[in-house]
């Protein structure tokens, strides 16, 4: 991970995933956090493994990652915004379901903002050039002149 957009999203990722843990853990203790409640609460606990896992592989450039994370967060809090959307324009949402849909809102454009970044980047394709390394590996100046008496060996890694 090279782009501090990566760095950004990633530990947006990992913030949001914190506070979807203790959003699933609070009702067990009998309490909400405020008024945000889970959607479903099995579901939010398989949910919440599975975003794990997905933190992983974006971490490690995969793009399998981030198509997984869209589709789970699409799937789970996709469909709780299409409806919480049409309760606002019927008029029937109160005050603490725009909680709810802010919440949801923010899972969607996190979801798409990490799949985006992942497409957008250049530096993910399998033989990325390295600077670092490059102006050793590719550049002929600085290889060494051998004639029949020099020593055979490789002194670079292949």
């Amino acid at each position: 991970m090279k782009n501090f957009s990566t760095w950004m999203l990633v530990m947006f990722m990992a913030m949001f995933w914190m506070f979807r843990v203790i959003v699933a853990i609070m009702p067990e203790f009998g309490t909400t956090l405020g008024s945000i409640v889970p959607l479903n609460g099995q579901l939010e606990i398989i949910l919440s493994f599975v975003v794990l896992v997905c933190m992983i592989l974006v971490v490690k450039r995969k793009l399998l990652g981030a198509i997984i994370y869209v589709i789970a967060y699409g799937m789970y809090f996709g469909a709780d915004l299409f409806n919480k959307v049409s309760s606002i324009i019927e008029g029937t949402l109160s005050a603490d379901g725009m909680l709810n849909v802010l919440i949801s809102f923010i899972a969607i454009v996190l979801a798409v903002a990490v799949l985006f970044d992942l497409l957008v980047d250049k530096g993910r394709k399998a033989n990325p050039k390295d600077k670092k390394t490059d102006w050793f590996y590719n550049n002929e100046q600085f290889d060494r002149k051998l004639d029949e008496r020099a020593d055979k060996n490789n002194y670079r890694t292949l």
